[in-house]
């Protein structure tokens, strides 16, 4: 059996300026024929995936099309509904790209729960952009119908934050790793996984959207992959970004990354949450690495290329 890699696609490797199903479709057949190198070279994947820009996209339409008989779903639900849509283009582009490559491998999208505390502080300080980039006046008009709360977002406009709870288990890790041992292709734990607390002997759902990269290195940790394979928009991590004296960052360890973090060198909406969920991976895993890197430079987790990796 080849070693285990947890591979957490960013949003744009499923959306790019197209957000109907054909778009997102062609997004992520790109997607997928990057993920085939992967797979050649004999790793066994658990793929997870955001949805920020498809839940909110979804949450406005269900509000647009409410009605007493027909009542807009939840956002736990919207989760679990954006996983199945999600899922399903992945898992056809991939068996198309394997069909092309001459692979012969099964793949399934699990519909995953993840545990959070119902007391977590995220409840009460909604931090997590979801939805479309909108202008401020029309944030502030949202805002003032329904009581949502709206934040400036990267320069690029305002989007609706819900609360980003930690995760603290993954509900069927059994049966990823099962899928996985056995061969499996597993998709899972899309969007951070549908939020859960526990009541009783019970679980409920509970309107939250948990970071994916979060919610990628705590089903990595659960199930011992080898990797943590972090795809978003860059090829490594820099400090003193976007400065005269920007620095790339190539093998580098916690300690250092700690300090980094703590000079404040990553943005709390951006890097951030890649490296500390990067971090919590490898401190909790006997000699596992996290790598971050771009879709289009998934390859130098084969080969050595430039690639962040953060090892203990």
């Amino acid at each position: 059996m080849g070693k285990k890699i947890v591979v957490a696609l960013g949003g744009n490797a499923i959306l790019t300026d197209d957000s109907t199903a054909a778009g997102q479709i062609k997004a992520l057949t790109n997607t997928s024929e990057k993920l085939i190198k992967l797979i050649t070279a004999g790793y066994e994947l658990i793929i997870t995936h955001g949805n920020g820009p498809q839940v909110g996209n979804l949450l406005l339409q269900q509000e647009a099309a409410a009605s007493k008989s027909n009542p807009a779903m939840p956002l736990d639900t919207a989760v679990a509904m954006t996983q199945g849509s999600i899922g399903f283009w992945l898992q056809n582009t991939l068996y198309k790209a394997m069909q092309k490559a001459g692979i012969d491998k099964p793949v399934v999208t699990l519909l995953t729960q993840v545990l959070v505390s119902e007391d977590d502080p995220a409840f009460q300080n909604p931090t997590k952009p979801i939805g479309p980039f909108i202008s401020k006046a029309e944030a502030d008009k949202r805002a003032a119908a329904s009581g949502d709360t709206y934040v400036e977002d990267a320069g690029r406009g305002y989007r609706k934050v819900v609360p980003s709870p930690k995760p603290i288990s993954i509900l069927e890790a059994d049966t990823i790793n099962a899928l996985v041992n056995n061969g499996v292709i597993t998709i899972s734990a899309g969007g951070g996984g549908i939020p859960v607390i526990k009541r009783g002997d019970a679980y409920e759902g509970i309107e939250a959207v948990v970071d994916k990269d979060f919610a990628a290195a705590k089903l990595a940790e659960i199930v011992k992959a080898d990797y943590l394979l972090i795809l978003t928009a860059v090829d490594n991590v820099y400090i003193n970004f976007n400065q005269p004296n920007q620095e790339k960052l190539q093998a580098v360890n916690v300690q250092q990354m700690k300090q980094y973090i703590k000079d404040g060198h990553f943005a709390a909406g951006s890097m951030l949450p890649k490296i500390e969920a990067s971090i919590s991976f490898v401190e909790n895993v006997k000699n596992a690495k996290a790598y971050i890197t771009s879709l289009d430079n998934v390859e130098a987790i084969l080969d050595g290329g430039s690639a962040t990796i953060i090892t203990n």
